[in-house]
């Protein structure tokens, strides 16, 4: 037997470089269309340190194996800490062997955003041009690139319940490049966007059905708790529905809630991302239609970015 030298480790800059959104979005298509397993995600409850760990594991045959490890620690704040900490373990899906450690909340992010935009590209108007961001966190910060892989977004708004962080996130984005500004009346520029897009941890609807346009496309990111909810039930109701898997069925309030209340049903889902991709359910049917999008993330798209990153290795790349 030949010693392996143990898996490689990845930093942040070294993940965002190989995670660009065009080729990332590409790999999350590949991925839904060839499939993989997916156990439920591992939660344990650290009552002693108040913190919960997440394990997230998918392999794909012998293609690819791997597993996101999340430490979850609300109090770390009080310590000048980051509450989540992630990271990805890759694995050769052949031998076991531990290829790579990956930054998990790289990974996360922005495969979380390029989910988004995957299923606009199904979803949204082929001229949608506007863009609202509901949120200012670090997902949200990502919104305005992925969508501008898949559509001419040529305006930017963003809103958020602390207007600074509104101003400092399309602060942000105007370096960046894009036409952005922030906005203080929700209703108005929810009515004007195109494509609505929600990150935030809101526990109560913040985009209201009835301002929804006909032809807009509503993307919601944040909710991934049965308390958690970034719309209302008019929205619910008004829009064609997809998920990107069947957990967002159990886990997010935007569709737990109305549907426990009868104000929808599981039967109206209209596709996920696996029928979208496999050209099992059409997209957007018509210009005017209105069309919603749940996400809760999927270690199918941590292993899909995860491979990538590894594709993009530097064959000097070290051992540590």
């Amino acid at each position: 037997m030949t010693d392996h030298p143990g898996p490689v480790v990845i930093d942040l800059p070294s993940a965002r470089r190989s995670l660009a959104f065009p080729r990332l979005i590409a790999a999350l298509r590949a991925a839904f269309i060839a499939g993989a397993t997916v156990p439920l995600r591992h939660r344990h409850i650290l009552e002693d340190a108040n913190g919960t760990l997440l394990l997230m594991p998918a392999w794909r045959g012998a293609a690819a194996m791997g597993v996101k490890i999340v430490t979850v620690y609300p109090d770390n704040g009080k310590r000048g800490l980051n509450s989540v900490f992630s990271t990805y373990l890759l694995c050769d899906g052949e031998t076991g062997q531990h290829l790579a450690l990956i930054d998990g909340n790289e990974i996360t992010g922005r495969r979380t955003a390029a989910a988004s935009a995957l299923a606009g590209d199904y979803l949204a108007r082929p001229d949608a041009s506007s863009l609202l961001i509901v949120g200012a966190g670090h997902i949200a910060g990502m919104m305005a690139d992925a969508y501008s892989a898949i559509r001419p977004i040529g305006s930017v708004r963003v809103w958020n319940r602390r207007p600074e962080g509104a101003q400092a996130l399309a602060t942000k984005l105007r370096a960046e490049g894009h036409e952005a500004e922030a906005v203080a009346d929700l209703e108005s520029a929810v009515r004007a966007a195109d494509i609505v897009s929600c990150a935030t941890l809101a526990a109560e609807p913040l985009v209201r059905g009835d301002w929804l346009q006909p032809g807009s496309h509503l993307d919601l990111i944040g909710g991934y708790r049965p308390d958690m909810r970034e719309t209302d039930d008019a929205a619910i109701s008004r829009a064609r529905v997809f998920i990107d898997t069947d957990a967002a069925l159990a886990e997010a309030g935007d569709l737990t809630q109305p549907i426990a209340s009868g104000a929808f049903t599981r039967d109206a889902i209209a596709g996920s991302l696996f029928t979208l991709c496999r050209g099992e359910t059409p997209g957007r049917q018509s210009s005017n239609q209105i069309t919603l999008f749940k996400s809760v993330g999927s270690a199918i798209e941590d292993l899909a970015a995860a491979v990538l990153v590894w594709s993009d290795r530097s064959p000097d790349t070290t051992a540590r």
